[in-house]
């Protein structure tokens, strides 16, 4: 129906008909909405035939980058011979026992199960049903808060976004349900910039231990956090911060969670977060480069310690999805995972890309708006400030990452603007090439955005 429609009648449709996420959406119909109509590589194109660099693989899920036609055979041939079934009454599907088992190869030792979802947010859900009920399996039943991070992000269900310390979306559903607390996130340049990273990394640790002592060790069932926070800016903690908060998670007995759904897959360098850090959870809630975001699949990594508790000792385990591992779903997050293995995509990214990529933002570092570049693998971030000495801002916070923004994408670019801070995390199998692209159009945004504000 839509395929002879010009761009303004598409747009009027979406308008008419559809309600975006987060978004203004009668803003946006006035607007108009951007209508992506095909991608390949890292490449997207829209419905006026402009080609775009995707630097931000979707939503951090497009690993493999688009277009792999491997995943949509894997698809096909899934959805030919099973194309739905549930894995309730004691059933399960061959691409679950394959995919589950390739998860727990490529997990760190002692994550040796999965419980699969339909995404972060499902994951995240799950993560708070299944710390409760292991503490209730444990006598210990009044174990049941769970700490935050303030600016984290942990998806937008009613437990998700109670996870996460986002007070916009608390603002909207009487949030956050009881039970969760939050501590300050380790953003060095934020909150510790006139502080040595290591002795600040040390000190955001011990706000877990001061909010641990407040509430009562026993009654703190876990701590949950990001390895990286994405949605928050992707703010990377100084290196003394994650074994820190292990080591307060050990001293009194209470779960670590390490939120995957964005670090999960490559996106550092290694397969997952807590690898790049050093550091042994006990809960891995996972998605979007589980499958490269190609269908909707999410899950936890159960580590032995619950697992073994909630198999032996915890009866029926009164949670799931009826859509917990769809088999075409799982079958294409698969035959990902053999690509990122078959093509050694982690590896490539943690010995060429990633510090090509570092290399690349050091030298907008020179830029009269940029305060400070950050990177992880093919994670990335830009701060826009107005004094370089002081990290002040400029004007109205986020007035400044918006313009760069739209900059940008007029240039052929897709980043995003959090507040004043630019993010990008390419597809994984970006070349070098593709990145001197991406880096000459991000010089580019930054320098119309200091012409607009007359830098």
């Amino acid at each position: 129906m839509t395929a002879a429609l010009s761009t303004a009648e598409l747009r009027a449709l979406d308008a008419t008909y559809h309600l975006h996420p987060f978004s203004d959406n009668k803003a946006l119909a006035a607007q108009g909405a951007r209508v992506i109509t095909r991608a390949e590589g890292v490449y997207l194109w829209d419905s006026d035939g402009n080609k775009i660099l995707d630097g931000f693989a979707g939503l951090w899920c497009v690993n493999v980058g688009y277009g792999r036609k491997e995943l949509v055979e894997a698809a096909s041939k899934q959805m030919t011979e099973l194309p739905y079934y549930n894995l309730f009454f004691r059933t399960t599907t061959k691409p679950v026992i394959e995919l589950s088992k390739a998860i727990a190869e490529v997990a760190p030792p002692g994550m040796g199960h999965v419980f699969f979802t339909g995404s972060g947010s499902e994951a995240n859900d799950t993560v708070l049903r299944m710390v409760r009920r292991y503490w209730d399996l444990m006598g210990k039943p009044e174990k049941k808060t769970l700490i935050s991070r303030h600016n984290a992000y942990h998806g937008s269900t009613v437990a998700g976004a109670s996870l996460g310390g986002m007070d916009y979306m608390h603002k909207q559903g009487d949030l956050p349900i009881p039970g969760i607390t939050h501590i300050e996130q380790p953003y060095w340049y934020g909150l510790g910039g006139d502080m040595e990273p290591d002795a600040f990394g040390l000190k955001a640790a011990g706000w877990l231990e001061d909010k641990i002592k407040e509430v009562g060790a026993d009654k703190v069932a876990a701590f949950i956090g990001e390895p990286i926070q994405g949605a928050g800016g992707v703010i990377i903690p100084p290196k003394t911060y994650w074994p820190e908060i292990q080591r307060i998670c050990r001293k009194y007995d209470i779960l670590l969670i390490t939120d995957e759904v964005i670090c999960g897959f490559g996106r550092t360098g290694s397969w997952f977060g807590c690898q790049h850090f050093g550091v042994q959870p006990d809960l891995m809630p996972i998605a979007k480069g589980l499958s490269s975001g190609y269908l909707p699949i999410g899950g936890v990594i159960v580590g032995d310690r619950v697992a073994k508790l909630l198999v032996e000792a915890g009866g029926d385990f009164n949670h799931g999805f009826t859509y917990s591992g769809h088999p075409v779903c799982a079958a294409v997050a698969l035959e990902n995972i053999r690509i990122l293995q078959r093509e050694g995509i982690v590896e490539n990214v943690r010995d060429r890309l990633g510090p090509y990529l570092k290399q690349g933002l050091e030298r907008l570092r020179d830029h009269p708006l940029v305060g400070e570049v950050r990177s992880a693998g093919l994670l990335g971030a830009i701060e826009l400030v107005k004094n370089k000495a002081t990290r002040e801002r400029i004007a109205k916070p986020g007035s400044t990452g918006t313009v760069c923004r739209d900059h940008a994408l007029r240039t052929g670019l897709v980043l995003r603007a959090t507040g004043d801070t630019m993010l990008l995390s390419p597809p994984l199998v970006i070349t070098e090439q593709q990145l001197d692209e991406l880096l000459t159009k991000t010089r580019t945004a930054l320098d119309l955005t200091a012409k607009d504000l007359g830098v």
